[in-house]
């Protein structure tokens, strides 16, 4: 989450009336994440969050992410709920940009996750591959193998003044990946973002699963490969057993890995740390001048990148076969 796109508060209140939510009582930012513009809605009904989707998602995909969130909580995920407006649509317009309001959850993100916030993670992780069955459109994973050499393309000579050599790391890991993807993998919906400050806890306990805004169709243990990378690592880029042993072990008390994933885990482990690295490379190097946001650091995933190229097994990440 961040914010892009500042709103002036008569338009702010011109739109939340239109969603018969209340009255608005006060709006707060969200500085958090990279993609699209949130707000912190208070109204006399209780808390919403808006969101104003920016360049990054097309609004011609904004009918699958929001009927997959309604699909999800049919089937007994936690995760918000878009809110229609009275002419019954969820998806309206404000400030030039596409927009929708969704239910407040609650609970807190956690910033130093615990081999129990991970445990939760994981089993959250297979509810969420389990409640998407059944979900009747699809959506390609445009962030996945095809879209790193254009990702790597746009951010050009840029990469050499994030750290010398960059650009040829990146360039020949996309090579790598482009003969080595793992295929016929099962797949269905997944988040493709599951990162801590995505996920709410009450404790210890997974409270829900938010900001739905990346997900598409594409491999299971890819979406586990995203999370591994992004609840396992410590601040000095060392890969954490113990919380690879609880994210692994609590995905499959839900749904076990097949033999096919588990040989494929360690490329897909390699391969989301690099689709993270390239998405926050463009990022750092096109930030809007005056957007309320903080661009997250690329070399945090080009350190956890050199650790996946050394792995050669899944039992290195803690899978207990």
């Amino acid at each position: 989450m961040a914010v892009y796109t500042e709103v002036p508060d008569d338009e702010m209140a011109a739109f939340v009336a239109r969603y018969g939510i209340g009255d608005l009582l006060a709006v707060k930012g969200i500085a958090e994440g990279v993609s699209n513009s949130n707000f912190l809605l208070h109204t006399t009904q209780g808390f919403f969050i808006l969101t104003l989707y920016e360049e990054r998602v097309s609004a011609a995909d904004l009918p699958f992410f929001l009927g997959l969130m309604e699909h999800l909580a049919e089937r007994g995920l936690i995760c918000p709920l878009p809110v229609k407006a009275q002419d019954g649509l969820a998806v309206s317009r404000l400030a030039g940009r596409p927009a929708a309001i969704v239910t407040f959850l609650d609970g807190l993100s956690v910033r130093r996750p615990t081999a129990a916030h991970c445990a939760e993670v994981g089993r959250g992780l297979a509810l969420l591959h389990k409640a998407g069955e059944g979900f009747g459109m699809i959506r390609p994973n445009d962030l996945s193998v095809a879209g790193w050499r254009p990702l790597a393309e746009q951010a050009g000579a840029g990469a050499e003044t994030v750290s010398p050599g960059l650009a040829k790391r990146v360039m020949t890991e996309i090579a790598f990946h482009e003969a080595n993807w793992p295929r016929n993998l099962p797949h269905g919906v997944i988040h493709a973002d599951l990162f801590p400050n995505n996920v709410f806890f009450i404790k210890d306990r997974l409270s829900g699963l938010i900001d739905f805004y990346f997900a598409c169709t594409d491999a299971f243990a890819y979406d586990l490969a995203i999370c591994l990378n992004a609840w396992c690592f410590e601040a000095d880029a060392s890969f954490n057993l113990t919380k690879g042993q609880a994210i692994l072990a609590g995905y499959e008390s839900v749904r076990p890995l097949t033999s096919t994933e588990v040989e494929a885990l360690p490329v897909l482990c390699r391969g989301s740390a690099l689709r993270f690295l390239l998405t926050r490379l463009v990022d750092w190097l096109n930030v809007p001048p005056g957007a309320l946001v903080k661009p997250l650091d690329p070399l945090e995933y080009d350190r956890k990148l050199a650790f996946h190229q050394r792995v050669g097994d899944a039992r290195e990440y803690g899978l207990k076969r």
